[in-house]
This record gives C-alpha cells, sequence and structure tokens, in this order.
C-alpha cells in the first residue's frame, strides 16, 4: 500500500492535453488557438510522437486518388512551414492523381508505392497520391516554434499518469517528471497519448480486440542507414536483379529487414529507411515492449551488417538513427458516443457533426465507389464520461476501421477538432459533448479544415448530459 500524501497543483488551465504526438499537437494548437490557456504534456523531450520520435516521417493520404486533397488545416500547415525550410519531398500539385508512368516508377523504385501509389480501379491506371515525407528533427525545432507562438505552455520530460476524476468528470491530470509528482487542474482533459492511458482510470470504457495480421497488431522498430551510395545500389539491382533477390532471401532467412524506403527529402541524399514490424496483439504491455526493443535492435544491426559487407553501395554506409520511440500502430480504443465501424467505410454518410473527410484509399473495390470517409465529432467524446476527449489512434472505432484511418494526418485532424471544441466548450461553461455542431465546423473550416460541400450551416445541439 502506497502512503497517502498531498499532490501540488502546480498548474491551472482550461484545457490539458496529455501528449504531444500528432493528435496532440493539433489539439493544443487548436485549443490555445481558439482562446483557450493551454497545457501540453509530453513524456519525452520533444514534440511528434511517431511523427519524430517513431521515425515515422510520412504524412501520408493527404488527398484520394483523383488527387483531392482531403486533409488540411494543421497538418497542411506543418507541410508549408517544413518545405519553407528544404525539409519536405511531396509531389507538385498538377501531380496529384497523375498516372503519369515515369512519376509511378520514380516513387516505385523508392520502395515508397505503398505511401505514394494506388491502383485507381475506376481507370485501371496507378496513380499518384498527395504524400509527404518531411526531416524529422526540423520537424521537432518547427513545433517547439509553434506551440510558443500559440502560447501553449509545455511539460516536457513529463507522464501524465492518471486523470483526476470527481463523479463522472475528468478535472485534470496528474503528471511525474524529475520534480515529483504534480497535478495540474483542467477544465477540459484531451486524451492525445495514443494508447488511450487515461481512458480506464476516467472510467471510460474501452475495446481492445485486435486481430493478428493487421497492420495495427504489431510494433514497428525503424531505422536509418546513411552514407550509402544509392547509384551503386540501384545499378546493382537493375544489372543482377535475380542475384539481389536472392541476397534478400538469405537475411530474410537470417531474421534481417530486407526492404528499405529511399528517403526522398532535400538534402537527405544517401539515406534509406528501414520499418521492420514485429507482431503482437498487446502493444501497452511492457514485457512486449521490452522484447521488441531489444530483438528490434538485434535486427538492425545484423541487417546493417549483412547490407553493408554482401550489398554493393552499402561499403561506407553507418547507422544514422534507431527509434527512441517504438512504432505503436494500435492498441486501446476508447467507446464513444459513435463508434465508427466497417460499414461507415462503404456508407457514404455525410454525418451533421463532420470534423474531418478522409481520402478512403487503401479498400481495392471499395475505395473505387467509396473514395472519401466522414469522421463525427462523436466519435472523439467518451460515453458517459465527461470533462474527456480522445483526440489520437484510440479515436471510437472497431479494429476494422482503426486499421486504416489512425496514421498521423488522421490523428493531427482529430487533434484540431477536438482542441477546438474544448475551447468552444470552456467559452461556453458546457461539457464538450454540448458544443454546437455548425459552430464547431464553422471554426474548423476557418482554420483551412476541407469539410464536404453542403454539410448543414446550422443544426440543433445535443442535449448537455
Amino acid at each position: 500500500m502506497e502512503p497517502a500524501r498531498n499532490i501540488e497543483v502546480c498548474r491551472e488551465a482550461d484545457v490539458v492535453v496529455v501528449g504531444g504526438g500528432p493528435g496532440g499537437i493539433g489539439a493544443a494548437l487548436s485549443a490555445a488557438r481558439s482562446g483557450a490557456d493551454t497545457v501540453l504534456v509530453e513524456r519525452y523531450g520533444h514534440l511528434g510522437g511517431m511523427a519524430t520520435g517513431g521515425l515515422v516521417t510520412i504524412i501520408p493520404n493527404l488527398s484520394n486518388n483523383s488527387g483531392e486533397q482531403q486533409i488540411a488545416g494543421i497538418s497542411q500547415e506543418l507541410v508549408d512551414r517544413l518545405d519553407a525550410k528544404g525539409a519536405a519531398h511531396y509531389p507538385k500539385k498538377e501531380d496529384w492523381g497523375s498516372d503519369d508512368e515515369k512519376l509511378v516508377k520514380y516513387y516505385t523504385d523508392a520502395n515508397l508505392a505503398w505511401f505514394y501509389i494506388r491502383h485507381d480501379l475506376n481507370t485501371d491506371r496507378k496513380r499518384v497520391l498527395y504524400t509527404v515525407l518531411f526531416d524529422p528533427e526540423i520537424l521537432k525545432c518547427e513545433l517547439n516554434t509553434m506551440m510558443e507562438e500559440a502560447g501553449v505552455k509545455l511539460y516536457l520530460h513529463s507522464w501524465g499518469t492518471r486523470p483526476i476524476v470527481d463523479g463522472n468528470t475528468v478535472k485534470g491530470v496528474f503528471i511525474e517528471n524529475k520534480s515529483g509528482r504534480q497535478a495540474i487542474l483542467a477544465k477540459i482533459v484531451i486524451d492525445c497519448t495514443g494508447d488511450g492511458d487515461l481512458l480506464a482510470d476516467a472510467g471510460a470504457e474501452c475495446d481492445e480486440r485486435m486481430v493478428p495480421g493487421l497492420r495495427i497488431a504489431a510494433f514497428a522498430f525503424p531505422f536509418w542507414i546513411g552514407n550509402v551510395d544509392m547509384q551503386k545500389v540501384e545499378q546493382f539491382r537493375a544489372e543482377r536483379p535475380d542475384e539481389y533477390s536472392e541476397l534478400m532471401r538469405e537475411l530474410q532467412r537470417q531474421g534481417g529487414a530486407s526492404l528499405y524506403l529511399k528517403d526522398l527529402v532535400k538534402y537527405h541524399d544517401g539515406v534509406v529507411w528501414y520499418h521492420p514490424f514485429f507482431p503482437s496483439s498487446n502493444q501497452a504491455d511492457i514485457d512486449e515492449i521490452n522484447r521488441v526493443e531489444l530483438e528490434g535492435r538485434k535486427k538492425m544491426l545484423l541487417s546493417y551488417q549483412f547490407y553493408r559487407t554482401r550489398i554493393p553501395g552499402f561499403e561506407n554506409s553507418y547507422i544514422v538513427h534507431s527509434s527512441p520511440q517504438l512504432g505503436i500502430q494500435g492498441g486501446r480504443r476508447v467507446v464513444g458516443e459513435y463508434v465508427c465501424t466497417e460499414k461507415d467505410i462503404v456508407s457514404d454518410e455525410v454525418f451533421e457533426d463532420t470534423i474531418a473527410v478522409f481520402a478512403n484509399n487503401d479498400k481495392g473495390e471499395i475505395s473505387a465507389k467509396h473514395p472519401n470517409v466522414c469522421i463525427p465529432f462523436r466519435s472523439l467524446v467518451p460515453r458517459g464520461v465527461d470533462g474527456l476527449l480522445v483526440a489520437c489512434r484510440a479515436f471510437s472505432s472497431e479494429y476494422q476501421f482503426n486499421e486504416y484511418f489512425n496514421l498521423i494526418p488522421h490523428c493531427i485532424a482529430f487533434g484540431q477538432a477536438a482542441g477546438t471544441a474544448a475551447a468552444l466548450a470552456v467559452k461556453s461553461g458546457i461539457q464538450p459533448r454540448a458544443v454546437d455542431y455548425a459552430l464547431l465546423q464553422d471554426r474548423l473550416a476557418r482554420q483551412g479544415v476541407l469539410l464536404p460541400a453542403g454539410l448543414r450551416v446550422k443544426t440543433t445541439p445535443p442535449p448537455s448530459q
């Protein structure tokens, strides 16, 4: 039994965002910019989460197969800021949706087809998506600048350990850092931890079902290798494809990572990425986390030594980065006022509380018939719990839906909606679930969020609970 103790209240705020990954970025910036006194708690010494520390340095699926941009807002702002510093790569706007064979080959040869290329079954042609690669170190710096500009109070190197709860209402969060255990009181807390770390202690119902073989049922341990002579590598692959393929099969038999992704960001010449997966049914289990951390480093070293000694072009290479954050891709999901399910991928429904539209690029014939999916605000609102929103991959969704719509730009969009809604709720003295949908949509549209044309201008606000 731990002894009882008094906990110092180190800060009071309108909105506390726990987790500085993609969802937390969107939530903190939009809440602060909307006038709320905002605190952001992040366990690492940098912001960005999977986008930086996780070395998932890709913002994919910003457009659908036809080249129509679907996700903008803060995601587009990040791209613009990175681009201004020469730290982003993406196809020219006129090439979004292009079926130009040379362009398709460019991304396919870089092993980036999964992120950039989709087979459009409506035309039986391969098309280029609006996807962005970026420099994670520049993004870390830019995010600090954006938070400073918006007036967000940062608590880095701080764990948001559990919510402060009164009845069914969340009133703040306990944090742990080098200064000890402290409390931050808030009118609204937004869980952007990715894993829904605050949900159980807040009394929120959760869904932890997972099916082996899905992307979200696996860790990733990304690492980068630099100083690669790409011309020599590509010449070897082109002139001796059978030998290269056999070498890759041998590497796989040894347990190494046989697929690299070519970094296309300016100034990143000679850098390749590896994103090996490690199946796991519980990515919030500390034994699993330790297992993958240890196995990942063994795989990285084995792979690096194989490439350096056996593959022409890697002779003078070295390991540039290994992911300080494991690539956690799925897990606990809140049960919200609306649960996104597989049927929503084919329904074409425009919800009256739609807060984002996502490109549906990955479902073959279904994508050809249903290119876009709308997300309702209710999927960010935990059922039966007040003072809390969820804006990360733990949003209210069954695993079949979560598999396709929990990537970096999706989470930024969840965060942008949740932060804006939280600020509106604070200003009106109401719970987030009672925010007027039309007012929320108006504020999001003013922030550059792309919402469906024809969405009703005025809706009846839901009753407060």
